[in-house]
């Protein structure tokens, strides 16, 4: 077992950590992940387990807001992809491609043709094809899903502060803070590996 497989209770995100003392001592709940890197200290004493300590928390949160579903979503009968393509054509305010698309929900090609189909049935969006080019179709909401997007948006945006509620304002800006200075450092990298 490693890190990113234990439950977390979100211990150790909003600092660098005390790698003598995060382990052991969870804020709140249940925090397996600092028992799995408790079980690797016993095992190999010699290793830096702190990267464990923040990437495992991160992924194990992940992993339990997914499970935990998106009720809000779920009502309308929507999963998490589904919404944030959607959210991606209301926030641009345009048409997008498909690529375009990927790009902005950081979804495979064949993730978001297979949404696109099961949304275009629904008819929350449609396509339309190129004027110059045949091979190139342009997505956009219809009126439907716009107001499904604008109807869902509030209730989900407060399903979300409620996960979230055991953190303190100052908490949540820290952890938004650290997250997206991890998160632009991160793409970055990927970029120049892609390049």
């Amino acid at each position: 077992m490693t890190a990113t497989q234990g439950p977390s209770a979100g211990d150790g995100l909003s600092g660098t950590p005390d790698t003598s003392s995060t382990a052991d001592t969870p804020v709140s709940g249940r925090d397996t992940v600092a028992e799995v890197v408790r079980q690797w200290r016993a095992v190999h004493p010699d290793l830096d387990t702190g990267p464990m300590e923040i990437i495992g928390r991160i992924n194990r949160c992940a992993a339990l807001f997914q499970q935990a579903e998106d009720a809000p979503l779920r009502r309308a009968g929507l999963t998490r992809p589904e919404f944030d393509l959607l959210g991606a054509l209301r926030r641009t305010g345009h048409e997008l491609t498909p690529s375009e698309l990927a790009r902005e929900t950081f979804s495979s090609g064949a993730a978001v043709t297979k949404r696109l189909k099961t949304l275009t049935e629904r008819g929350l969006v449609e396509r339309r094809g190129d004027t110059r080019d045949r091979r190139v179709a342009h997505v956009r909401l219809t009126d439907a899903g716009r107001e499904l997007v604008d109807g869902i948006l509030p209730s989900q945006l407060s399903y979300e502060n409620a996960v979230l509620s055991g953190l303190g304002s100052g908490e949540l800006g820290d952890l938004a803070g650290l997250l997206g200075g991890l998160l632009a450092q991160l793409e970055g990298r990927l970029g120049v590996l892609r390049a």
